[in-house]
């Protein structure tokens, strides 16, 4: 008992010599969580899956003394930095914004201000049946789809959409992609569906859109011209007739951060401890 209390009152004294190390590590923890999540969503994973093969062949070579394979590794290594950097420079950026939107952040973002601006530009267009097709890019960049089109980088706002839009502007045919609440482009060209399950009735819109979606997990608006119906897709699932409150809804379900936490770690448990 007097050695037990001993060694707590010796604990206590050296408590500020353990909270330090305790909590580089929980930091360490969360930056690997999130960086994991971040490599599988962005895309990253299989090239990462090559550079760690590469890896293995290195020090295996080096294990079994094989000079001439070490010698081309390691100066490909010394390269590889610079062009993982080049290569991967728009999932670096994207990280970066994502930084900047977590939620310690939201108090500087007013999304549900830009869900109104795409709700109302949206229902305008449909009592008026003006056909539009607009792309909002989640955790996948969309730039391959961006680069297809016109650069804007506008702010996003009910009056742009809607001039976007107009069948008198040489933009009207074309997808626009929304990026952290800005019109990153217009007139971008989308992938189209293959899909054999799509009414004949759809045109090319819902195609486009259904292929952005299939290919991406970007979340996508269209505007049919024929009738004025809102549909929507999401990984490759589409719904239609939605009004302006079933739209708002939609967003809100889409930007709302709890939900994306907890996929992220539902994700997380299955693929380490599961």
């Amino acid at each position: 008992m007097e050695s037990t209390l001993t060694t707590l009152m010796a604990f206590a004294q050296d408590w500020p010599l353990y909270w330090r190390p305790a909590l580089e590590i929980m930091i360490f923890w969360v930056a690997y969580y999130l960086l994991l999540i971040y490599i599988k969503d962005s895309g990253m994973a299989q090239a990462l899956k090559g550079v760690f093969f590469l890896a293995a062949v290195f020090f295996v070579s080096e294990l079994l003394q094989l000079t001439g394979i070490s010698w081309v590794l390691s100066h490909i290594f010394q390269i590889s930095i610079l062009g993982f950097l080049i290569v991967f420079h728009p999932e670096f950026r994207r990280g970066l914004t994502r930084i900047g939107q977590s939620p310690l952040f939201k108090i500087f973002i007013k999304e549900e201000k830009l869900i109104d601006e795409i709700v109302e530009a949206v229902s305008i267009m449909s009592r008026r049946k003006i056909g539009c097709i607009v792309g909002i890019e989640r955790e996948m960049t969309l730039k391959t789809f961006t680069d297809s089109g016109i650069a804007l980088d506008g702010i996003l706002s009910t009056e742009l959409l809607l001039t976007i839009f107009m069948p008198t502007t040489p933009f009207h045919d074309g997808g626009v992609v929304i990026e952290g609440g800005r019109v990153a482009a217009v007139a971008c060209l989308f992938p189209l569906s293959q899909t054999q399950a799509m009414s004949k009735s759809l045109g090319t819109r819902h195609r486009a859109g259904l292929g952005l979606s299939e290919e991406t997990d970007a979340f996508v608006i269209v505007v049919s011209e024929e009738t004025g119906v809102v549909s929507v897709m999401n990984r490759g699932k589409m719904l239609r007739d939605l009004d302006g409150p079933k739209l708002k809804s939609e967003l809100m379900e889409l930007y709302q951060p709890k939900s994306n936490d907890r996929r992220a770690r539902k994700w997380f448990w299955q693929r380490w401890f599961s």
